[in-house]
């Protein structure tokens, strides 16, 4: 019995398009409509052009092809979308013979989660390194600054005058500070353990904005939150968690008093079933999407490839720690978290963690998250 030959394309994983020689799409199988975001009604009998506009490597590279009867190939080809995340995309064209009436197939291979995997494991290598540098510096400086910090608290003490008296006491501040920073870095090192718990995500965000938004940096600043109500309880860090989120709003808030008008910072969340992040099991879950957006003076595009390098900062106050402590957590929650910047347009920073569930007898009954979008 002969099987149906859409039937045929939508078992395959990538996605397929059929062209006639004159570039009119004949057949599209599901995984296509899916990453172009079409449908067979809407698409069949269009030109290629369709798909993906006209300057799309999907229809100029078709289009070669068709002239020139040579197949061609495209790697990490970027699909923008309308409704859901953009992807990247393998793209491969072949010619079909002229025998056959002519044309060509075109094959698109989903990569944005084997690139996301690739990124996160990248990631964890860096905070592995990290750790390693992390253990060293305690070793090599803790230990003297302990004498500096003794030595300075005894002349302060037999100090006959004031200005010597303010000199020790402004070494031993000086000491507590690199103190300060180097337990802060040591997080890389310790390799703490999470105490994860059944939470409302949404009542994390709502309890980070409530902090930040006492802050003097954001008496000019709007912050607007966009919620998903659709996400549910997931299992995380909740203390982790609100410092991961706190670090980012900070670091939105600064960037927005910056050039002192402030300026608008978009909280949002929402559930991707397109992201798949893996778990420590080996299954892929869904992700969920926490992204903080301003609008704000935006960032170099060789300051961007360095702020998560510890100590690189372009705050003159700044410790240069923070993205990559936040990082660290997210890393440790099996997420990732990315960073996306047009110098004068603003920020995007994005936290995708995994919707991890209870397990069955696990304990926890998930509750409802909050339904409506809000503003502050």
């Amino acid at each position: 019995m002969a099987r149906p030959l859409q039937t045929i394309l939508d078992a395959v994983l990538d996605g397929v398009v059929v062209v006639d020689d004159t570039g009119r799409v004949e057949l599209l199988n599901a995984e296509a409509c899916r990453i172009l975001e079409t449908s067979v009604a809407h698409a069949e009998t269009e030109q290629v052009e369709a798909l993906a506009g006209p300057d799309h490597p999907v229809a100029s590279v078709t289009r070669k092809v068709l002239e020139s009867a040579r197949s061609a190939i495209a790697d990490e080809v970027p699909i923008r979308r309308r409704f859901s995340e953009d992807l990247i995309a393998d793209l491969a064209v072949a010619p079909l013979p002229e025998s056959d009436g002519g044309g060509a197939v075109i094959v698109l291979r989903d990569r944005t989660i084997q690139n996301s995997l690739r990124d996160a494991s990248s990631q964890r290598e860096k905070l592995v390194s990290y750790g390693h540098i992390a253990a060293g510096i305690a070793h090599e400086v803790k230990n003297p600054l302990s004498g500096i910090r003794g030595a300075a608290e005894l002349l302060e003490g037999r100090a006959d005058d004031d200005r010597a008296r303010r000199t020790a006491g402004l070494i031993v501040r000086e000491v507590d500070r690199i103190t300060a920073l180097v337990d802060e870095l040591m997080v890389f090192a310790k390799g703490e353990v999470l105490d994860p718990q059944l939470l409302n995500l949404h009542q994390v965000l709502d309890g980070v904005i409530e902090l930040a938004a006492v802050d003097r940096l954001a008496e000019k600043v709007r912050i607007d939150r966009v919620y998903d109500p659709s996400i549910p309880e997931l299992l995380a860090d909740g203390n982790r968690l609100t410092q991961i989120f706190l670090n980012l709003t900070r670091n939105a808030l600064q960037a927005l008093s910056s050039e002192g008008d402030g300026g608008l910072l978009t909280v949002r969340t929402r559930v991707s079933l397109d992201h798949r992040i893996p778990a420590t099991d080996g299954q892929m879950l869904p992700a969920v999407i926490v992204e903080f957006q301003d609008d704000g003076p935006g960032i170099s595009p060789e300051n961007l490839e360095r702020l998560a390098t510890p100590f690189f900062t372009t705050k003159s106050d700044g410790t240069g720690l923070g993205l990559a402590v936040a990082r660290h957590w997210v890393s440790q929650h099996h997420g990732t978290l990315d960073v996306k910047s047009v110098l004068g347009e603003g920020t995007t920073v994005r936290v995708s963690l995994p919707l991890k569930r209870p397990t069955p007898g696990s304990g926890g009954t998930p509750g409802n998250t909050r339904s409506e979008s809000e503003k502050s």
